[in-house]
């Protein structure tokens, strides 16, 4: 069967098939078993609604035959629960565990312990930065107050400010696969691509280089963008947000004064290892973690799409999103491996993600990219090869076009000298 090209608009305003259609409205919880009744094995696609291309293959840059109103009335009503006890006793937690290392390490001081230190305790402030994600997300507690001021400290606590982030990555989540408005990890166009010298595209693109970036971008945002996390004129905020960034820099602040006291009492070494190389390793957590989120499929053969115009909506963006399996890691960083339900619906706090994740995906059918499970080591290796691989063929898109794709620079490093 060959796909049918046309634009998502007709398919907003006209009858869809949906996996839902006929079915009354009731609970969610009664809603379920009839979801999970569909098996997309059994059931075959083009029944079901998907598009496929004339390979056979599904069209997955095609709108979906589901809503997102489909998608939400699958998840169980316990995942929507913020319940602030289960966040706090997630972040004491980590504190105690950051603590304990940090303790051990010092006491230790062996240049044997202490690269295995590095490697534990990036992951652990790697680990705090998602649970003051859940206060960006207002997913920590039901109380904003609550969120923001647990949100403040813990992200001040590995230098993010908190309310400059809380900000972009509320834009990336609203903007989510669309070429010209994303905020994070957004594709270059091949215009502005060609504008750069040799060096600066192999700086973004060369592996592992631009697994160091976050601070970078901090500072001064992506290529294409201006401003600053840090300065409440940047055109990211609002006036109103104006007080709320200043804020996060006053927390900044704070916490560079507890740095430079810490230096003075342990010395530089001990607190270039006790802090500084854990942030840096830290840096490459996030940046490795984000970019495998809405890059490298585990299928060499798909690229994702992204959008412009009337094909992008907030639907068909979300989708675009990938979920990993971290391995040993996964549920010490907070599941934030499950990434597709989080970014359509990022109310959901991260312990409550797995249970929502398996009740979407009988909806989601082919939109769902199954990971690939980490082997019985426990030490997520597998994921070297799509990162490698998107950072060498994932160069940029077409200046034009509502639905496009990476595409790969077959000159970058040959001329460079």
């Amino acid at each position: 069967m060959q796909a049918i090209r046309c634009s998502s608009r007709p398919l907003v305003h006209q009858q869809r098939p949906t996996l839902l259609a006929g079915l009354p409205l009731r609970s969610r919880a009664s809603i379920r078993p009839k979801v999970a009744a569909l098996d997309p094995v059994t059931i075959p696609a083009d029944e079901r609604g998907f598009r496929l291309n004339p390979d056979g293959t599904h069209d997955l840059s095609a709108p979906p035959p589901f809503s997102l109103t489909d998608i939400r009335n699958a998840i169980p009503a316990h995942c929507w629960e913020k319940n602030t006890f289960k966040s706090f006793a997630h972040l004491a937690l980590d504190v105690g565990i950051v603590a304990g290392l940090a303790a051990a390490a010092y006491v230790a001081n062996s240049w044997f312990v202490w690269p295995l230190y590095w490697l534990a305790q990036g992951t652990m402030f790697w680990a705090l930065f998602v649970v003051g994600h859940d206060c960006g997300h207002q997913s920590f507690s039901p109380s904003r107050t609550l969120n923001d001021f647990v949100g403040n400290i813990v992200h001040a606590s590995i230098m993010v400010p908190y309310h400059g982030w809380r900000v972009s990555h509320r834009k990336h989540h609203g903007n989510h696969g669309h070429v010209e408005n994303d905020e994070s990890w957004y594709p270059t166009t091949k215009s502005l691509y060609d504008k750069m010298d040799e060096w600066t595209k192999l700086g973004r693109n060369y592996f592992p280089t631009t697994l160091f970036a976050y601070p970078f971008y901090l500072w001064k945002r992506s290529p294409g963008k201006t401003g600053s996390h840090y300065d409440p004129s940047c055109d990211l905020f609002v006036p109103s947000e104006k007080n709320m960034v200043l804020t996060s820099d006053a927390f900044l602040v704070g916490m560079a004064a507890i740095l430079v006291a810490a230096t003075a009492k342990l010395g530089i070494l001990a607190m270039f290892n006790l802090y500084f190389v854990p942030y840096w390793v830290f840096v490459m957590w996030l940046d490795t973690v984000t970019y495998l989120q809405h890059h490298g499929s585990s299928d060499p053969a798909e690229k994702l799409p992204w959008y412009r115009g009337e094909e992008w909506s907030y639907l068909r963006g979300g989708l675009t999103c990938l979920d990993r399996d971290y391995g040993i890691f996964h549920k010490v960083t907070h599941d934030i491996g499950t990434h597709v339900v989080h970014h359509l619906f990022p109310q959901i706090p991260h312990y409550n993600l797995q249970d929502a994740t398996a009740a979407v995906k009988p909806i989601l059918g082919p939109y769902y990219r199954e990971p690939v499970k980490c082997a019985p080591h426990g030490v997520p290796l597998h994921l070297l090869e799509p990162l490698k691989r998107s950072f060498g063929e994932d160069h940029f898109v077409a200046d034009e076009g509502d639905i496009v794709f990476y595409q790969k620079d077959e000159k970058l490093g040959k001329t460079a000298a």
